[in-house]
């Protein structure tokens, strides 16, 4: 696989645009805080009014709504949340936006799932970048960036991969290498990480931790800071420098101990299992499902959040936390 830098950009190319993004939250704040420092002059943030747009007003950003940023802007970046794109795509854009115009999505989900179907006059570009926002922003300010996926759906102007290739280099992601994939499989991906290994498997593993040493009679102040707490410090030695090497980085007690225990976690069961949460993500039942679970209000959505909040675990950590005040100085909770 090819990988893009900064130096196969035009930097000129998004500079000579018209930007609005559309929400302010985690990747939104991001994208319009790099761009504008990376020289794009005509930027508007996109949105109903609320917390987000006071935020980007806050931040020195002209705060328009959907409709007026569709009319206004030569790329229109959809970051709202992919259960409300559907929506704002067909009441706001299709019927306002700029013959020519390009539409960029920071995930390819409403566009793998055919849940947008754009304009055939529209470049319509993917650029994700491989990070969360308030990361992509740090990263950024300390002159690095996190690479970056782009993907192009539509060519209708045949400058699209240009462009593409220039917003990605404007928000950072040239610093550190841009790869071309397609809206599918940035997609595909995306929903199986964050399912099986990122949010859903690792959430699950902490909190069965948690609830076996507590279980068996140990403190849950110890069984907190063993199956939570110090999930970042091996997190972060990964993150820097992969497995192997943060494995020279632990005792050998711990690293046979990985060995000789992993595999009995994440067994042939476990991989089974994956392979059918990556089989209902293909086929699009988790699209029609997490679809119809909008559609009905969130109402199992609302109930598992509600469940997943009253675990012993969360009482616990508040209490640790505020033992240590500094964890939350740099939080994101306001950008998500």
């Amino acid at each position: 696989m090819r990988v893009f830098y900064d130096s196969d950009a035009d930097p000129d190319l998004i500079r000579s645009k018209r930007v609005a993004i559309l929400g302010f939250g985690s990747q939104g704040h991001a994208h319009a805080l790099n761009l504008r420092d990376s020289g794009v002059a005509e930027l508007a943030v996109a949105g109903r009014p609320g917390a987000s747009l006071d935020r980007a007003k806050e931040a020195g950003f002209r705060p328009v709504s959907n409709v007026e940023a569709a009319a206004w802007a030569d790329v229109v970046v959809m970051g709202a949340p992919d259960e409300s794109q559907p929506d704002i795509y067909r009441h706001d854009l299709a019927p306002h936006m700029k013959q020519g115009a390009a539409l960029l999505f920071v995930h390819g989900f409403a566009i793998h799932f055919h849940l947008i179907e754009p304009r055939p006059d529209l470049d319509v570009i993917m650029v994700a970048p491989k990070g969360q926002g308030h990361a992509m922003r740090r990263e950024y300010l300390r002159g690095g960036g996190v690479p970056g996926l782009i993907a192009i759906q539509r060519d209708a102007s045949g400058k699209a991969r240009d462009l593409a290739l220039s917003y990605a280099s404007a928000i950072g992601n040239g610093r550190a290498g841009i790869m071309e994939t397609s809206f599918r499989e940035e997609c595909e991906t995306d929903l199986f990480s964050e399912q099986a290994v990122l949010c859903g498997g690792l959430v699950e593993l902490i909190r069965a931790g948690f609830d076996t040493l507590v279980e068996a009679g140990y403190a849950p102040e110890i069984a907190y800071f063993e199956c939570l707490h110090e999930v970042k410090l091996i997190v972060d030695r990964i993150y820097a420098s992969g497995i192997a090497r943060m494995n020279t980085a632990i005792s050998n007690t711990a690293e046979y101990g990985e060995y000789v225990a992993g595999p009995r976690i994440v067994n042939d069961a476990t991989r089974t299992e994956m392979k059918r949460i990556l089989a209902d993500i293909q086929s699009g039942r988790f699209a029609r499902d997490w679809v119809l679970e909008n559609m009905a209000g969130q109402p199992s959505f609302k109930a598992m959040r509600a469940r997943a909040a009253a675990h012993a675990i969360e009482e616990v950590g508040e209490r640790l936390r505020a033992m240590m005040p500094w964890l939350s100085e740099g939080s994101n909770n306001s950008m998500k």
